[in-house]
Formats: C-alpha cells, structure tokens, sequence
C-alpha cells in the first residue's frame, strides 16, 4: 500500500523506507518553535534534562507573541525568561516586540520553514505551515523541551482524510469560508488524529494565503495536521522567501484514505461559525434574525496577512465602522503591517473609525487589547469561538472571513459585502 503525503515525510525523517497508520517512530525535527506562554514551562523542563545547549541554534524559534506586548507583570515576566534563555542559548531565531510577529504568521514569512520539512512548535496552530508542504503539529511544553534538547520526537502515524478539491470561489468567498464549511461538515473531532490532505484541481485556485488559513485551522477538525502539495505557487513562495532548500513529496496514487470529500469550491457562500465550537456554521443567508455585534477583530495567525487586510480595505474604504462597533485591525507581522501602512490602508480603516494595533495574538485568546464584556458579540477571523475564548464567559465570539468581517462592521450586524 502506498504512502500519503504525511506519511512520505515522516518516513524520510525517521530514516525508514515506509510507514503505514499507527506505526511509532522517531523523527528527526528541522524546526522546534514556543511562544511566550508554552516556551517557560519547556525551559523549565529542559534544564533537567541531561544537556545544556540546544540541538541546533539554528532550527530552534521562540516568539513571545500571545500577551506581548507585555499585559501585565506575569506576562513581563514569562517574556524575561524566554528572552534570557534565547541569549544564553545564541539562539538565532528570537524575534520580540519590533521584529516580533505572530508566530505563525512570521515563521513562513521569514523563510524558516519550507516543503517537505518537520516542525513541531508547543502551539495548536503550528498546523498552519502545512500550506507549505511541510510536516507541522503542534506538541505540549515537554515535547518542545526534548525536541530542543534532542532534536527528534515521537509520532505515531496518522491515517488521512483528503479533500478533493474542484472549481474555485466566488467573489467574497475565500479559504476561510472552505475551512469552517469542512469543520461544519465533518465536526470538530471529525479528523482526530487524522492527517488532512488537500488535493484535486481546485488547489491551484487557492492563493498561498487561502492555504495558510485552511492548514491553520485544520487542528479545529481535530486533525494532526493539514497538507497541502507543493505545486508552482508553493516553490514561488519559498524562493521568494527562503534560501533553505526544499524537498516536494507526492501522494501515491493508491495510498490510503480513510475517507475522501469531493468539494467544489465555486459553491460554497460566505459561512460563520456561532458560539460556541468552530462546527457550529451557518451560511450568512441562513441567519434568520439580525445579530447585532459590538465588536470585529481582523488578524490572527488564520487571517492576518497582507491580502486580508486588501480585502478589508475594499469594504471599509470610504464608509463609516456601524455606531457602537469596535473594530481591531491587528497586522501579523511587522512587514505586513509596513505594507498595509505603504498600501494607504491605515488611512482608511482609521477614517472608517478602526484602531490600529502592533502584531500580537492578544483578542483572539482573550489575552488583552480586545476583551469581551458579558453579552458582548464580536465577528472575528480568528480561529476558536469556545466559551470565553475572548472574555467573559457571557460573551459570544462568531468566526468569519475578512470580507464578512469587515462587512459586518460597517452594517452593525452579520452580513456580506453584497448587501452594502
């Protein structure tokens, strides 16, 4: 029987010839990331271990991203710890408040993993660099603590699920409505443990930054990891942005599924995931009743990128954020946010009534700069909506793309682009 995708580059960095579904291996790892909540307690760990350098100064990458820039004494102090054992250790990849970005976000923008690679990082949405080709997952503290000490980690090798892919959007439909119709679809436990592979013709429409939301997500389906091929605009993006080299794997053609989904993408609609579970989706013209929000959040890991701020900036242009409607514009990375700033874009979304914010994760954990009060309701491009995901446990959190996002915004309540 042949081999996925997943399973080509879990055998190459096991050394084996093969592996099949539930096989246990070690791996050899090309990238080991932490951030300023997970990375403290790794190093906790790390420094019983029986070494004190890291594996590779080089495929270690620490970012305090989630409450940085620091909320409060504790989150000062967790990013003091991480930065102290980044100068201890020499390590190469640290990137903090200036050079910081989320984490996600920056890695693949700062060419630190490419095709064919195996990354672990003590982060759920470490599945994002999939997009790219690469093995990626996320692990707790302690994995991240042995893999920076050892460099290899333990898999057992996940089975897969592939989504066949054909036909491509509509005007105001884009990777972020693909991912919560699939997590509608087959549920949040839907892929547990399963590797979600992406394939058929319909790839070759999706931009890389449709890939990147889509594997970011692929945790919310319970998947260990979502992959897609590594196609022309895939090797565009690495050289444009990397100078590592890069290795392509390809399904076989009878490798094994444990199920395939046939999705033609020009008939997806503009969906929303309520409160509170990423299934829970709607198509906007399913919504009955008008939900009236308070407050937007545009940027994350899942869509915090150049082009969704383009697609925000087509909406918000020229109009005015809806009477007693916060909207948070939160740029990925500090280059994006240069771009968005060169692009004329801040002119705009300030005009509109939005405030601009550095990098960071801060809303979509309810870490800080965008909290929730009770009963509030906020349209967010994040990428989880559990009870008191962004606050107080009263409150309410519905996942949508950037267009919809912004849309909503400027309504006061969930809706499209075409209804403005």
């Amino acid at each position: 029987m042949g081999m996925t995708m997943t399973q080509k580059i879990l055998a190459a960095h096991a050394g084996a010839d093969s592996v099949k579904a539930g096989d246990l291996i070690m791996a050899n790892l090309d990238m080991v990331l932490g951030n300023d909540i997970t990375s403290p307690v790794a190093i906790n760990v790390f420094k019983n271990l029986d070494t004190d350098q890291v594996f590779d100064r080089e495929k270690v990458a620490l970012v305090p991203d989630h409450f940085a820039p620091n909320k409060d004494i504790k989150a000062a102090e967790q990013c003091k710890k991480v930065r102290e054992f980044a100068g201890g250790q020499k390590i190469s990849n640290y990137f903090e408040v200036g050079e910081m970005g989320v984490e996600h976000a920056l890695l693949p923008e700062k060419g630190l993993v490419v095709g064919g690679d195996l990354v672990i990082g003590a982060d759920s949405h470490t599945c994002t660099y999939g997009a790219l080709g690469a093995f990626s997952t996320g692990v707790g503290s302690t994995d991240m603590a042995v893999g920076m000490a050892t460099g290899k980690a333990w898999f057992k090798v996940p089975s897969a699920l592939k989504f066949n892919l054909t036909g491509s959007f509509k005007p105001n439909v884009s990777g972020k409505d693909l991912i919560l119709h699939i997590i509608g679809m087959i549920g949040v436990d839907g892929a547990l443990y399963q590797s979600m592979e992406f394939a058929g013709p319909g790839v070759a429409s999706l931009t890389m930054d449709d890939r990147f939301t889509i594997a970011n997500m692929a945790i919310e389906a319970g998947g260990k990891n979502g992959i897609f091929p590594v196609d022309e605009q895939t090797v565009a993006y690495i050289k444009e942005h990397s100078s590592k080299p890069y290795t392509v794997y390809e399904a076989d053609a009878d490798a094994e599924y444990d199920a395939v989904f046939d999705i033609n993408l020009s008939e997806l609609k503009p969906t929303v995931a309520f409160p509170h579970l990423p299934e829970n989706t709607k198509t906007v013209d399913e919504i009955e009743e008008p939900l009236t929000i308070h407050q937007v959040v545009i940027g994350s890991c899942t869509n915090g990128r150049f082009s969704d701020f383009e697609k925000a900036d087509k909406i918000l242009k020229g109009r005015k954020v809806a009477d007693g409607v916060r909207v948070l514009i939160i740029p990925a990375t500090p280059k994006i946010w240069e771009q968005c700033m060169d692009a004329g874009f801040f002119k705009d979304f300030v005009a509109a009534g939005c405030a601009i914010s550095t990098p960071t994760c801060g809303p979509c954990l309810g870490g800080h700069m965008g909290i929730l009060a009770a009963g509030e309701r906020c349209v967010s491009t994040t990428n989880r909506n559990f009870v008191g995901r962004m606050g107080h446990v009263d409150s309410e959190v519905y996942l949508a793309s950037p267009e919809t996002a912004a849309a909503s915004a400027v309504l006061g309540r969930i809706g499209t682009p075409d209804e403005l």
